[in-house]
């Protein structure tokens, strides 16, 4: 197996709270529209957190046929339209062996709403009224299952499962596929519906979620006032390809994914390492895979959850990964200020934004940033996007369970 294959996007797809494409998603984003708003997918009268960020407006029969509506979860459904979108946009199909084409897509949950529903079933009406087909629906593998059966894909099929960073362990996995020749495709990337009572109880009980009604000020990334995050949903695909394949088919190249790192703080379930050492070592581990030198100009889209440790944490990260002064010279902001933090499909929609950023030489703002942090004193793009031209991209996701990842993008 070669183990020096470069690996680029050539395509991609968005279902997410500021558009229901790429195109709207980005120009939204650029703009700092805020995608927070009043839970509306449960009655919320009892709960201490009031605010999610949905997905609005958004049609599962645009995809699937009606049998299939009624048999998948709100997170696959999610998954298999940002997939098509992203296929459709690559002309990926027909291009690559089926055993040479794989799928690698992340969530942090999985099904959590199928798990409520047949649950309250189970209590209320008995055993007998339970779905058959439950457990296919509220597994976490099934997203990555339905794309591969609908875009023919032979290879593996595997969902990363790494709380918050199973989107970026998604793609950072799935460039390795191709990197070391297992595979010359990937549909890759991370979706999540979790918006739901229980998981919203659970978040607020661990003292994890914002309690504030208003939605400017709720997600609050590297801000004194912050409080915690808003919980999102949605997903985002990406179509990962060799270069030589992607560049013979005379596809659209986004940019390369040229560097990755995946570690583990092995110190606490929730809490990161009070030394950042995890977070610290993944953006080291991804820079020097990508070639990063001083003279980059670089972006980091910073995991920036809005809750009091993390973006401490996060910060003091960045410094060890890139030293003091480079920091500083950096763009870091947060788009979970906009689409609030959508979990397992956070790496993803944050690779997309890394990409654009890339392309475009725009960089999103962190919104309703109004009282910067002091300990958290990195050029964070307040209020509003920035021009400036990029050479490296990062993006840093940081889960439960320790769980740490980098993605570093270049232009091609």
């Amino acid at each position: 197996m070669s183990e020096n294959r470069r690996v680029v996007v050539t395509g991609i797809g968005a279902v997410t709270p500021v558009g229901n494409n790429v195109k709207e998603t980005w120009e939204n984003l650029k703009a700092g529209k805020c995608g927070i708003g009043s839970i509306t997918l449960f009655d919320t009268e009892k709960f201490k957190a009031k605010l999610g960020a949905e997905v609005k407006n958004f049609n599962p029969r645009e995809y699937l046929e009606v049998n299939d509506v009624l048999r998948t979860d709100r997170y696959a459904q999610f998954a298999v339209a940002a997939a098509q979108q992203a296929v459709e946009e690559s002309g990926i199909e027909g291009t690559v062996q089926p055993e040479r084409f794989s799928v690698w897509f992340g969530t942090g949950i999985g099904g959590i709403n199928t798990f409520e529903t047949e649950h309250t079933k189970l209590m209320e009406r008995g055993p007998r009224r339970v779905s058959s087909l439950f457990v296919p629906m509220m597994i976490a593998n099934m997203a990555a299952g339905m794309i591969a059966i609908r875009h023919d894909c032979r290879g593996t099929a595997m969902p990363a499962v790494t709380a918050c960073a199973s989107g970026s362990n998604a793609i950072g996995e799935a460039m390795r596929l191709i990197r070391h020749g297992y595979a010359d495709a990937v549909i890759t990337g991370g979706s999540e519906a979790a918006i739901s009572p229980s998981a919203v109880a659970g978040f607020v009980n661990m003292q994890a979620l914002s309690t504030s009604e208003n939605p400017e000020e709720a997600s609050l990334p590297f801000d004194k006032r912050r409080g915690g995050f808003v919980i999102g949903e949605g997903a985002v695909a990406l179509i990962l390809e060799e270069y030589e394949h992607a560049r013979a088919r005379g596809a659209k190249i986004y940019g390369e994914v040229c560097g990755y790192g995946s570690t583990c703080d092995a110190y606490h379930i929730t809490a990161p390492h009070p030394e950042a050492r995890g977070g610290a070592q993944a953006m080291t581990d991804a820079m020097a895979e990508a070639g990063y030198s001083e003279n980059d100009r670089v972006y980091i889209n910073a995991h920036g959850t809005g809750t009091p440790m993390n973006d401490v944490l996060e910060t003091i990260a960045i410094k060890k990964a890139m030293g003091e002064e480079a920091a500083r010279r950096a763009y870091v902001s947060s788009t979970k200020s906009m689409t609030g933090h959508m979990l397992g499909a956070a790496g993803a929609i944050e690779a997309l934004v890394c990409l654009y950023v890339l392309n475009e030489g725009v960089i999103p703002p962190t919104i309703n940033l109004k009282e910067q942090d002091e300990e958290c004193d990195l050029n964070c793009v307040p209020n509003t996007a920035v021009e400036a031209d990029i050479d490296l991209a990062l993006s840093n996701s940081l889960g439960f369970g320790g769980h740490n990842a980098c993605l570093a993008f270049r232009k091609v």
